[in-house]
């Protein structure tokens, strides 16, 4: 492609509403305009770089036995009722009516419409098992899009759904997609971890999600610095208590704690560390008030706690709420005394000398026995796990990362099969529902997770396999007959060995050509200047790398896709 007749509209100012790196670039390199909140049109580069995303997806699913299908993007209420989650899934779910007035929900995610393709062409045992994937835009209403693609509402995305007669056949299948998925993020020059993750809206028993390390990524991780346990800090294990977390005894006394209303605020008044207090929050799950105890320098796991309740909907309440259910004001809950339902967290089982709220304004306990003077309904594991504790599973110490979630492997069981009624007959002649996973990967996502990686102050540095082209060539003097015919010649010949090429030959300044070059991310520059030409040389430099070098003319043209074919070997090395 020359430059002069692509369409490539930069940016040189940053866009007052683009924050991470990703978003940033994808808008000045011209890869995205923005249509609404959340919702992008993809330009000329960024649907090459979207292409190349997929080329992998499909070689590597082909490769894992999966095959492709499009299903549709509006699918009927009937499929979401009878699976359930037409009342679950939540105002994330489009949901409109045809002009018939019939319902319909605009696809996040397709389980649904596989189970019923599946169901009405497969019988038999012998029929399985079946792994069917597709490509496709989805939509989900986010509350709060930002960052561009990183938190988009409209997105490109790969789901698949394999279909087994067991849970042990299930398995192979979770295995074979799980292996496809770490080719699939090397493959695209990612650095990547898989991890334990919550199944959420999805449903199933088993889960790992593939996160992109990032500091600007929205999701928690631990890993052990030892054995290689790594999770979502949402869905990470913590060691079993041995001992009580905190230990004091004294006796039970109602102290003065003027204007203190956080732990902070009561750490200060009293003089005690946040290891010794205890935080009472109140929740209510569909409806109705509970109080949670987590020790006072401790993040509550709602995902944990909604595990626990199995509550559809799982709020904080607000002020009045809370102190309605509880008689006492916001700042000064404590469990002493409260016959509402309460959940602690296992590290505070055999708690004692402990502060927490009196239930009056501004007076806290000291002395807390939990045992003693609180009535608790279940101790369990309630608190996100935090960098330096012991791993559970080996002597190692959890380390924390930033991730950027790209793509997500679910075992499903019956969930959506039973109640849906996706059933095969097994060699006895009975009937027996099939067996589910799912798999999602976020193509346009994976794309704003590579920049995140790989960016500098210039721009974009995109991995050579998922960049929208592999080289640009830059003639510096546009009134050089020889070195325009130079440029025009190794064009022709990258193009006849199979490489993607950009032809800089606008009649632009060298520093704007290098500017542009930077900022769009190719991974590499061959500049052709008329000292260099004159004596034989071309200027070859990497992206990613701050000097360039010298290239013999003569040959170059197969030099440069050698030089390709070994930069995508390294990729898939890493």
């Amino acid at each position: 492609m020359r430059f002069s007749q692509a369409f490539i509209p930069t940016l040189k100012e940053v866009p007052a509403d683009a924050q991470v790196a990703s978003h940033v670039f994808m808008l000045r390199g011209g890869y995205i305009r923005k249509v609404a909140s959340g919702i992008y049109s993809f330009m000329p580069l960024g649907m090459r770089v979207l292409s190349r995303i997929e080329t992998i997806v499909r070689e590597e699913l082909d490769r894992a036995g999966a095959q492709e299908v499009l299903m549709p993007a509006s699918v009927p209420a009937e499929l979401w009722q009878e699976s359930g989650r037409w009342q679950k899934y939540g105002p994330e779910l489009l949901r409109f009516k045809d002009r018939g007035g019939a319902d319909f929900c605009f696809g996040p995610t397709h389980e649904e419409v596989a189970v019923d393709m599946v169901r009405r062409e497969t019988k038999s045992y012998r029929q399985l098992p079946i792994n069917l994937y597709q490509i496709q835009t989805k939509f989900r209403d986010e509350m709060r899009p930002r960052a561009g693609l990183m938190r988009g509402r409209e997105f490109v995305m790969k789901d698949a759904y394999s279909f087994d007669v067991d849970q042990d056949a299930a398995l192979i299948s979770y295995k074979s997609m799980y292996e496809a998925y770490k080719r699939i993020f090397a493959r695209c020059g990612l650095d990547f971890r898989p991890v334990e993750a919550d199944t959420g809206a999805i449903g199933g028993n088993l889960s790992h999600e593939f996160q992109v390390l990032a500091e600007t990524g929205e999701d928690k991780l631990v890993a052990c610095d030892s054995c290689g346990y790594a999770a979502n800090v949402e869905e990470a294990a913590v060691r079993a208590v041995t001992e009580p977390a905190i230990g004091g005894g004294g006796d039970l006394t109602k102290v003065p704690t003027p204007g203190a209303k956080t732990i902070a605020d009561v750490c200060e008044v009293l003089k005690v560390d946040a290891a010794q207090t205890i935080k009472s929050l109140v929740y209510t799950a569909d409806g109705e008030p509970l109080v949670v105890l987590i020790r006072g320098d401790r993040t509550l796991n709602e995902i944990a706690l909604k595990k626990l309740t199995g509550a559809t909907e799982l709020f904080l309440a607000r002020e009045g709420q809370a102190e309605k259910a509880t008689g006492a004001p916001v700042g000064s809950i404590g469990p002493a005394g409260l016959s509402l339902p309460i959940y602690a967290d296992l590290e505070l089982e055999g708690a004692t000398g402990v502060v927490a709220g009196a239930g009056e304004e501004g007076m806290h306990y000291t002395g807390l026995d939990l045992a003693r003077d609180c009535t608790i309904t279940k101790y369990v594991a309630l608190r996100i796990a935090e960098e330096g504790e012991g791993c559970p599973r080996c002597d190692g110490e959890y380390k924390a990362y930033q991730g950027i979630e790209v793509g997500h492997v679910f075992s499903l069981g019956t969930v959506y099969s039973e109640p849906m009624g996706c059933t095969f007959l097994d060699e006895g002649g009975k009937s027996q529902p099939m067996v589910m996973g799912c798999y999602g990967i976020g193509i346009t996502r994976v794309a704003a997770a590579a920049i995140e990686q790989n960016h500098d102050e210039g721009g974009i540095i995109w991995p050579m396999s998922i960049a929208p082209y592999e080289v640009t060539v830059l003639p510096l003097q546009m009134k050089d007959d020889d070195l325009i015919a130079a440029a025009q010649k190794l064009y022709e010949e990258l193009r006849e060995l199979g490489v993607d090429v950009l032809l800089d030959d606008r009649n632009e300044r060298p520093g704007a050509k290098f500017k542009d070059a930077d900022l769009i991310g190719i991974p590499l520059r061959i500049t052709i200047g008329k000292r260099s030409l004159g004596e034989g040389n071309l200027e070859m430099k990497w992206r990613r790398e701050a000097e360039a070098t010298q290239l013999p003319a003569e040959g170059a043209a197969e030099a440069i896709t050698s030089a390709i074919a070994a930069e995508k070997e390294r990729i898939a090395a890493i």
